[in-house]
């Protein structure tokens, strides 16, 4: 199947390139601008595969994503180049019944030079967009406000802030400067508590090594606690053995507890405020569909009481509608992550808000409530698989809560 798809790929990738080429033909370009146009196409599929068939055990590192973005970037181009093209020899295929004969003169050289220039100047538009959100926007942390009213909610919690940040990804960072002005916007946030839902890593512990001195400083009255995501496990790379794979999972156990954070693994804590407390659940990562399910809320929830307030940390929100809901089970937040709302959308509060990921996941990015149940999914501190954003930003939430 995998070889399949690849296939797909290349050949429209080829198709459309072989296409958009027409174009510079149409515009009379010189003969080295056509070697250049040539030679950029090869050079984004040999650096594709060059960094594909040598990554070894780690899947989608900072350079593979580069690879896949030029990969995306040169696909839009072409087909924004094709699309008049194309129109335009549709036309003169309908047309040309119609025609009057022409003595073997080409007819309208000018209309396609004029197709071919719009292409052209199409194609700038998503390109533009492609390197904004490349070198701008997976950089463009927002903070996302919401104000939750609860009937059961202890006296002594009104008023508590929580910051929930997740999908942190770090082995997709190349720009510590930045990634260290995210860590100090969370932290400006002044929650009373910090809450990591899943996703430190793309695959590997060591993943987290040249980061961990700057998110060991995340602090909060109430501390940092954390779950695992489904690319914490190290599912998707290949390992020597079960052993090694072990280790990894247990260098990233180990890696969480020097940076001050409190994993939570199939279990709760109580946070404690004026001699009342809430519950803290944290499962381990559960999906729906091929998304492993080492999640087991019935056991995390093992000695919490129907009476007490409950936070369920929970990475993938196909948890939250396919568990939480259909079993009524008494959490009133849900807090996950995992979608990232596909890094691209476009987001304007109040009026508009779309992304590709909506088709995905009926829950993709923001607050939702049903049944007086809340829950957030936070469209991710980080990126993978693609090195950018564009309109659905980095994400920092705080939720204030407060009594009816």
């Amino acid at each position: 199947m995998v070889y399949i798809i690849i296939t797909g790929i290349f050949t429209v990738y080829f198709l459309l390139t072989i296409y958009a080429s027409r174009s510079l033909k149409a515009l009379k370009a010189p003969r080295w601008v056509h070697w250049v146009f040539w030679i950029a196409a090869s050079a984004v599929i040999a650096h594709l595969l060059y960094h594909w068939f040598h990554r070894g055990k780690v899947v989608w590192s900072a350079p593979q994503q580069y690879a896949v973005a030029g990969l995306l970037s040169w696909l839009i181009v072409c087909l924004f180049v094709s699309i008049p093209l194309l129109l335009e020899d549709v036309v003169r295929l309908i047309r040309a019944p119609f025609r009057k004969p022409t003595n073997g003169q080409p007819r309208m050289p000018s209309r396609r030079k004029f197709v071919s220039t719009l292409g052209w100047s199409l194609a700038a538009i998503p390109l533009a967009g492609i390197l904004y959100s490349i070198f701008k926007g997976k950089y463009n942390y927002k903070v996302w406000k919401y104000t939750l009213y609860f009937d059961n909610l202890p006296k002594a919690f009104d008023g508590y802030r929580i910051t929930q940040i997740s999908d942190i990804h770090c082995g997709s960072f190349d720009n510590y400067d930045k990634i260290r002005y995210g860590v100090e916007l969370i932290n400006a946030q002044q929650s009373d508590v910090i809450l990591f839902t899943g996703d430190l890593v793309n695959n590997l512990a060591d993943e987290v090594h040249n980061w961990k001195s700057l998110f060991a400083t995340l602090h909060a009255p109430h501390g940092v606690f954390s779950v695992m995501g489904n690319h914490d496990y190290g599912d998707y790379s290949s390992w020597e053995t079960p052993e090694a794979k072990q280790q990894n999972l247990d260098k990233l156990f180990a890696l969480q507890k020097e940076m001050g954070w409190n994993l939570l693994l199939n279990e709760h804590r109580f946070l404690e405020r004026n001699g009342e407390k809430i519950a803290l659940i944290g499962v381990e990562n559960w999906g729906k569909g091929r998304f492993s399910k080492y999640g087991n809320l019935n056991k995390a929830m093992e000695g919490i009481t129907d009476t007490d307030f409950k936070i369920l940390m929970s990475h993938d929100p196909t948890h939250w509608e396919a568990v939480v809901l259909p079993e009524n089970k008494d959490i009133q937040l849900t807090l996950s992550g995992h979608t990232h709302g596909m890094q691209f959308g476009i987001e304007i509060p109040g009026w508009i808000k779309w992304s590709p990921s909506q088709y995905a996941y009926k829950y993709w990015g923001g607050m939702y409530e049903e049944d007086g149940k809340y829950l957030n999914v936070n469209r991710g501190f980080g990126y993978h698989a693609f090195p950018g954003r564009l309109g659905v930003w980095p994400e920092i939430t705080v939720i204030e809560l407060k009594t009816t």
